[in-house]
């Protein structure tokens, strides 16, 4: 899943998430939440800032972002 944030694009790989919630309880704008299955999800977009602390912190390289140039249609 790709979704087109504020400086750039946010890449999740979902199938690689183990839930450990280290994204979502660091986040600073609340992008990120748990969904059903306890996998990662984007639920604020509009709110993301690209500051990349998801990317950074995550064990299992479920997140990453693209800042700027990111084709939507290649992921």
């Amino acid at each position: 899943m790709s979704a087109w944030i504020g400086e750039g694009e946010l890449r999740i790989r979902a199938e690689w998430c183990k839930g450990c919630g280290i994204c979502v309880a660091l986040c600073p704008r609340q992008v990120l939440a748990l969904d059903e299955r306890g996998k990662v999800q984007l639920v604020a977009e509009e709110a993301c800032t690209a500051c990349r602390i998801c990317e950074v912190h995550c064990p299992d390289f479920v997140l990453s972002v693209v800042r700027g140039g990111g084709n939507l249609a290649s992921s």
